[in-house]
């Protein structure tokens, strides 16, 4: 990996048995909603004014925009800056990713990245902010950290000290309390011939509940059902998670509807390296919304921060006048929808553990300062070379301030092919009040779904 870091240090974890780390001073804690954002970015800009300071985010909604709309552009008037391309990406490579200088070199010159005006529009509620600051003085990594304590609602560790910290805060970062949306799917053929599997997604975050504390939430993250509504041959699959907070000491539950048996079954495997359902076997089940599970297959380095180019406030994607055909493309989607910002990124590697398996021997996330979003990864082979490109294109939603992905995508760069989540266009707006209740999301209540 290149060697342009903001912050030079780098920290391994693992091997640690026994240790707890993280918990920073009264004094550090202190730092935050001063020099430091309320959840741990730097609040002033670059030195050359390219990253502006954060002034609090997307806080409020545009003026265009009601409750129940899909969210509007609150910059319709924004162009590019520049653009860059196979041709001249030199001048821009300090500030790449090797996964997005591979797919500028590959699939040139359809493939280019528009660079627009960083704005740093992160923002969520000040009780998370306030949840944040107490999580600073009080978050720990269990043993081997595979589980944290002394945390709830949002990211553990504002003033992280390691990788591991850094992959936690993306895993716990707040989404809400609930949330249902409808959105599909699709592995497009290397002709860009596709076909779409809609998913019905209703999400309770147990560990976001507003009140809650870790004895409540009996070890759980959040519940998730989802439940197939296309093509036909699909119709009536449901699919129920149970994210646990120390999957080590009790794993992910998951169970699996299949219409044509009509029986709820257990998917034990449901993690890891397992393919993603109806990916094409592109993606694989912990790189659902970039990454998720147990940490404990890898070694987990902090290589610092840069700044990067990166996929950022994804208007023009998640508008709803946007359909998949206008998205979809052969090899990547259409650039031209797409936008990219200069921002400070956390950048951590992980490298697979001696004696463990899994189809990526290595991995680089790219983690946005102001959200703790990933908004970008790189997966190895076993080799060493790199296989997979992936990509997170985010918005601040309006109904509930929370800074999440609208879109995701899967490049394997050896099948020229990708897999692409996340596209709701078409489909009624997010709803973060649903009203739902954390019994609807048992097996019994998932069976008798599947019955109706």
């Amino acid at each position: 990996m290149r060697n342009h870091l903001v912050a030079g240090f780098t920290v391994a974890l693992f091997g640690l048995s026994g240790v707890t780390l993280a918990k920073v001073s009264e004094s550090e804690a202190k730092r935050l909603g001063n020099e430091l954002t309320p959840v741990g970015a730097e609040r002033e800009g670059n030195a050359s004014g390219s990253i502006p300071g954060w002034t609090g985010g997307l806080s409020q909604p545009p003026a265009d925009w009601t409750p129940g709309q899909i969210e509007s552009n609150p910059f319709p008037e924004d162009e590019p800056l520049f653009v860059i391309t196979g041709d001249n990406l030199d001048l821009y490579r300090d500030k790449l990713t090797d996964g997005h200088i591979r797919m500028l070199e590959q699939y040139g010159p359809e493939f280019v990245m528009p660079v627009y005006q960083t704005r740093r529009t992160a923002a969520f509620p000040e009780d998370v902010y306030e949840k944040s600051r107490d999580n600073a003085l009080s978050a720990e990594l269990l043993a081997n950290g595979n589980g944290v304590r002394g945390t709830i609602m949002t990211s553990p560790f504002p003033i992280p000290k390691n990788g591991l910290e850094v992959i936690w805060n993306h895993i716990l970062r707040y989404r809400g309390e609930e949330l249902s949306f409808r959105s599909s799917s699709a592995t497009p053929q290397v002709n860009g011939s596709y076909n779409e599997v809609v998913n019905q997604y209703d999400y309770f975050f147990a560990y976001s509940r507003r009140g809650a504390d870790l004895a409540d939430i009996d070890n759980k993250i959040f519940y998730l059902k989802t439940d197939t509504i296309a093509p036909s041959t699909l119709a009536g699959t449901i699919t129920l998670v149970h994210e646990t907070l120390d999957q080590i000491r009790s794993p992910r539950l998951a169970w699996r509807y299949d219409a044509g048996s009509r029986r709820l079954r257990r998917s034990p495997n449901l993690a890891y390296e397992t393919d993603l359902p109806n990916s094409s076997s592109l993606r694989a089940v912990d790189q659902k919304d970039m990454y998720n599970g147990a940490p404990n297959q890898y070694d987990w380095e902090l290589k610092g921060k840069r700044e990067i180019f990166v996929p950022y406030n994804a208007y023009k994607l998640h508008d709803s006048d946007v359909r998949a055909d206008d998205v979809i493309r052969p090899q990547h989607i259409n650039q031209e929808l797409a936008r990219y910002e200069l921002h400070r990124v956390w950048v951590v590697e992980a490298k697979l553990r001696t004696g463990i398996s899994h189809i990526y021997s290595r991995r680089v996330f790219y983690v946005d300062e102001d959200s703790w979003q990933i908004l970008a990864t790189e997966e190895y082979d076993g080799n060493n070379e790199l296989w997979r490109v992936s990509e997170a294109h985010n918005i601040s939603y309006y109904s509930e301030p929370v800074f999440w992905t609208t879109m995701e995508m899967t490049y394997d760069l050896k099948a020229q092919r990708y897999y692409i989540d996340g596209l709701d266009n078409g489909f009624p707006a997010y709803d973060f009040e649903p009203g739902f209740r954390g019994n609807q999301f048992s097996a019994s209540a998932a069976r008798r779904a599947a019955r109706r």
